[in-house]
């Protein structure tokens, strides 16, 4: 009886816990039901709504519709922001197309302030959400920039209106509203401006322009016209110019824009004009003063890596061509900035083949990766590297040591002013260089008398360290680098003799005293002596 009792009891209690279970689950059951039904009339809803809108905004955008030009500035406003509240940039790619149309359509029109686009920042209602809704306009064709092919027409025209809507609204100089008695909103304006560019740069608008000219650049026959590239060019140096120069945004501009393949080329090709703004701008100076402190130039190779570092290096290499003023009063930094260079690439070059090497035209098996995609513009490059040792940079750098005169009676040589790719023949430099035995017997004359601490011993020095560390990094153009160094008749016994009068005998007594010392004196006197006789042993291998 006993037993029994316990038993009925035990499956009792089992029974109602088994019911409150399933009440359990049936109640859980029932939320997620409704939290499902929920989510479901949700996204019908939405679907709807964005059906519904779409159709609203394609409605506004019929092209039949002869006023669609004419729209008050409010109605574009309204309808944009219906296109942001529901856009996704596959599906509404060209309604938003249709919308930048409309907004430059509205800044082209004469005498209509209620249908320029732009009047709306002067309303105090709607100040704020017109500058929030033309930072993700703008912001958006930026994403549309990043994923347009220039190479393909339609896509072509595309970027034509994204960036002439980023021109548009980065800079106020073609807004009708400023002019007359709008000019006193020109501060307030060019406030705005600097703010969207601002919001721009926050996002990675750097980035996105050099996707695009890389692209429409880096190619065996560029793809972008002359209105493209001055529009991308321009708008990349606005924030520069709008900061005025700041470190902050040279520095972008250098890792972006500068690094591009072969940039500097393409702009004296097609848009010469950008140059100008370049110089007008002082810009070579002030990269000069920016990449000459080793740490900042460290920061910007590290973040270019080897490859691109090279191309940074040769589109200053071009803009100094351009600017020899400049490089004459700024030669110490800039050949400080170009060592530092090559030194990062150096320590990247490997002797052989492995499996951790990739090959470069220029540098030969690298250890770095390999942006086989600059390969279509090496040659530009390699033309842009060439003006390190043409003619007219080293006789900006060695200028101390060629006014000097090895005899009274000798005049000095003189050289065509060439582009970099004019090398000189050079089967008869070392005779032509050497021919008059008075000037041979006075240059081995050791002299000595220089302190090798004074401003113009350092001077050559580090630029006998330039062209040695550039023989050793660029390892596949050496004997175009050691053509060009021997091109001046009068170089190498100039340098001679100025090795001649160093320390206090002068010789070669300083030098071997200098294999006993591991100095960064010591070494860079050594890369004086060796650059001679590299340039030397170069023209008597010469057949």
């Amino acid at each position: 009886m006993f037993t029994l009792s316990q038993t009925s009891r035990a499956w009792f209690i089992d029974r109602a816990r088994q019911a409150r279970e399933e009440r359990l689950v049936q109640k859980e059951r029932e939320r997620a039901a409704v939290v499902i039904q929920a989510h479901v009339r949700s996204f019908l809803c939405r679907s709807r709504l964005q059906r519904d809108i779409r159709r609203e905004i394609d409605d506004f955008f019929k092209a039949d519709d002869p006023g669609s030009t004419k729209r008050s500035a409010l109605c574009v406003f309204k309808i944009a922001r219906k296109l942001l509240f529901v856009f996704r940039i596959k599906e509404d790619n060209e309604r938003f197309e249709k919308l930048c149309r409309s907004i430059l359509s509205s800044m082209d029109a004469e005498n209509e302030p209620k249908v320029w686009y732009v009047s709306l920042a002067c309303s105090k209602d709607l100040t704020l959400l017109w500058i929030k809704q033309i930072k993700s306009i703008l912001w958006y064709c930026c994403d549309f920039l990043k994923q347009l092919k220039p190479e393909i027409l339609q896509d072509s025209r595309l970027i034509t209106l994204y960036l002439t809507m980023l021109v548009t609204f980065t800079d106020t100089s073609t807004w009708k509203i400023l002019r007359g008695k709008g000019e006193s909103l020109r501060p307030a304006m060019n406030h705005i401006c600097a703010n969207i560019m601002g919001h721009l740069n926050q996002h990675g608008f750097y980035s996105v322009l050099q996707v695009l000219l890389t692209r429409g650049l880096a190619r065996p026959r560029p793809c972008l016209s002359k209105g493209t590239l001055t529009a991308a060019f321009t708008l990349a140096l606005r924030p520069v110019i709008a900061a005025q120069f700041s470190d902050n945004l040279i520095r972008p501009f250098l890792i972006h824009i500068m690094s591009v393949p072969a940039l500097v080329t393409h702009l004296s090709t097609v848009t010469p004009e950008r140059l100008t703004v370049l110089e007008s701008h002082d810009m070579l100076r002030k990269f000069i003063m920016f990449l000459r402190d080793e740490d900042r130039c460290c920061d910007v190779c590290e973040s270019l890596e080897g490859c691109h570092t090279l191309c940074l290096m040769s589109n200053l290499l071009h803009l100094g061509s351009l600017s020899p003023k400049v490089l004459e009063e700024e030669t110490d930094g800039f050949v400080s900035l170009l060592t530092q260079m090559l030194c990062y690439c150096q320590k990247y070059v490997s002797q052989k083949k492995s499996n951790l090497t990739h090959w470069h035209p220029v540098l030969g098996w690298f250890s770095q990766s390999v942006d086989y995609g600059l390969n279509e513009s090496m040659h530009l490059i390699t033309k842009q590297l060439q003006f390190l040792w043409g003619v007219p940079l080293i006789r900006i750098f060695f200028c101390d040591i060629l006014s000097k005169k090895l005899l009274e009676s000798q005049e000095p040589a003189h050289a065509q002013p060439a582009s970099p790719q004019n090398v000189l023949p050079v089967k008869s430099l070392l005779k032509r260089a050497f021919q008059k035995s008075a000037s041979v017997r006075n240059i081995l004359r050791p002299v000595g008398g220089k302190r090798v601490d004074s401003a113009e011993v350092q001077k050559v020095c580090n630029i006998c360290v330039l062209y040695q560390t550039s023989l050793t990094t660029l390892t596949q153009i050496r004997l175009q680098i050691l053509t060009g160094l021997t091109c001046l008749d009068d170089l190498l016994p100039k340098l001679w003799a100025f090795i001649c009068e160093l320390g206090p005998h002068g010789g070669l007594k300083l030098f071997l005293e200098c294999l006993n010392n591991d100095t960064e004196e010591s070494k860079q006197l050594l890369a004086m002596l060796m650059l001679f006789c590299d340039c030397s042993r170069h023209l008597i291998t010469i057949p």
